[in-house]
């Protein structure tokens, strides 16, 4: 596996992460703040985006900032499990950690908030 591309446009606080540069993609938003790039057929990852990249990567007074994966409430049973696949193996695992959140036994709520390697 190649290297992930890195680009940062300070202007926009965007960085862009390519992990197949050219590849065709589908977009999905998985918060208002991170857009996964993948191809769906093949089960991999095409790249991230990430707005307001300096939100994202602010610690907190108790440590990193976590984020809901909310965009993965109206996918399909089958388009999830796609995309809970990719999000858990490199290369983009190796930029976001996957985790959750149980407000109660019977409900979890997938979030996400980046490595410190980014």
């Amino acid at each position: 596996m190649t290297q992930p591309i890195f680009n940062y446009d300070e202007v926009s606080d965007t960085l862009y992460v390519s992990f197949a540069p050219n590849e065709q993609a589908t977009g999905l938003e998985l918060t208002p703040h991170i857009l996964l790039r993948f191809n769906k057929p093949e089960r991999k990852a095409v790249g991230l985006t990430l707005l307001e990249y300096s939100l994202l990567a602010q610690k907190t007074d108790m440590g990193p900032r976590s984020f809901p994966l909310i965009g993965l409430t109206d996918l399909s049973d089958d388009l999830r499990e796609i995309v809970l696949d990719i999000l858990q193996r490199p290369p983009v695992s190796d930029v976001l950690l996957l985790s959750s959140y149980t407000p109660s036994i019977s409900e979890t709520i997938p979030i996400t908030l980046l490595q410190a390697a980014c």
